[in-house]
């Protein structure tokens, strides 16, 4: 059932001009590329985001959390200079400060002669307390002392 053309229109209408209650095809289109491209350029958008934040899981644990708070700042103030300082941090290597210190402390307290275990100072312990502790269970389980042989 074709309907007659309107009299102010022209003979010859474009492809993409249907006629009244027919499919539009081009609108269909265009709304599905345009949901495409939203989806790509928001996902590009995330994956540039995160790139600081990939960049510092080869760096040390604290150096990692400081890089992924600055990138999470950034995505939700939308200030860039937290973008910028995380993906300079991530570029940055730290060094490891803490296990010299430690050794350090544990060869002063091996010098000093005091007992690791009763000083109450975590940097002088050589051993977890968790295998301390179960070596001492498991000896006493046995009636073992620590000196004799089994």
């Amino acid at each position: 059932m074709t309907q007659a053309l309107h009299p102010a229109a022209i003979e010859h209408l474009p492809g993409f001009i249907t006629e009244p209650g027919q499919t539009d095809y081009l609108f269909i289109g265009v709304v599905i590329f345009l949901l495409l491209m939203v989806l790509i350029i928001g996902n590009l958008y995330f994956q540039l985001h995160a790139v600081p934040e990939r960049m510092a899981h080869r760096t040390s644990k604290v150096q990692m959390e400081v890089v992924a708070v600055l990138a999470l700042i950034s995505l939700f103030t939308h200030n860039h200079l937290f973008w910028i300082a995380g993906l300079l941090l991530a570029f940055v290597h730290i060094p490891d400060f803490s296990t010299p210190l430690y050794s350090i402390a544990q060869s002063l307290g091996k010098l000093s002669g005091r007992d690791p275990e009763t000083s109450g100072d975590p940097a002088l312990v050589t051993e977890p307390a968790e295998e301390s502790a179960k070596s001492t269970t498991h000896g006493a389980t046995h009636g073992a002392t620590p000196g004799e042989g089994i």
